[in-house]
């Protein structure tokens, strides 16, 4: 499978990513409100019992290896926002889901055994001014009793973590899982529903997602 390299991803941060997460070009405070508060949803129990060495936004390369994960490539952004629609500066985003095989990167999971050695599992961003992140990922699959998500953990001064999920839009799956239908309000449900679009000039199948999450308080500092 062809991927970017890990300097054309860290490029794409730069430039593409911004181009898929057209959000960020919003003013501060833009449409606050409009916004709705992403619902918390459950961490889960497979949070890295180890967290790996390699801990950056790129999840098909570990360290310098030049043997990429398998999966649909997709360039996950967005910002993270406060109550009022302003950027948060200096949150810690976590990211973590399973690899193409639907095993997490923690020992408990179900089918460890089979997991993909080039899939780094997990992933760190800090936001910047504008409150953006950027993760190179895979497209999230399903497993047992689950339909395809990602977890994300954000971490900001003076607060407890706020951890949620994001899901795939359209996928059937969604319409039978029991942590994603645990939310009633529709508008909330859509601030967890994200398209994970074709990349249309990307010749190797590459997919944009954009994530904002809307935090329901405004972090010190």
């Amino acid at each position: 499978m062809n991927v970017l390299s890990r300097r054309d991803a860290l490029r794409y941060s730069v430039t593409g990513a911004a181009a898929a997460g057209a959000a960020w070009l919003l003013p501060k405070g833009a449409f606050a409100e409009e916004l709705v508060n992403t619902p918390p949803q459950t961490e889960g129990p497979f949070y890295p019992n180890r967290l790996p060495l390699d801990t950056d936004n790129d999840l098909l390369i570990i360290n310098d290896a030049i043997t990429p994960a398998v999966g649909d490539v997709t360039h996950l952004s967005g910002r993270i926002l406060d109550a009022r629609g302003a950027p948060v500066r200096n949150a810690l985003v976590e990211i973590w889901q399973v690899d193409n095989n639907g095993a997490y990167l923690h020992q408990g999971s179900a089918n460890h055994d089979q997991r993909d050695k080039n899939f780094q599992g997990f992933g760190r961003f800090l936001t910047g001014a504008g409150g953006e992140y950027y993760f190179r990922t895979i497209k999230p699959v399903p497993y047992p009793r689950r339909t395809p998500h990602i977890h994300f953990a954000v971490k900001t001064p003076g607060r407890d973590t706020f951890t949620t999920q994001c899901y795939v839009k359209g996928e059937p799956r969604n319409a039978r899982d029991g942590i994603y239908n645990s939310i009633r309000d529709p508008q909330a449900k859509a601030a967890i529903t994200v398209d994970f679009a074709p990349i249309a000039e990307s010749k190797i199948g590459e997919l944009a997602a954009n994530f904002d999450i809307v935090l329901g308080f405004t972090p010190q500092g």
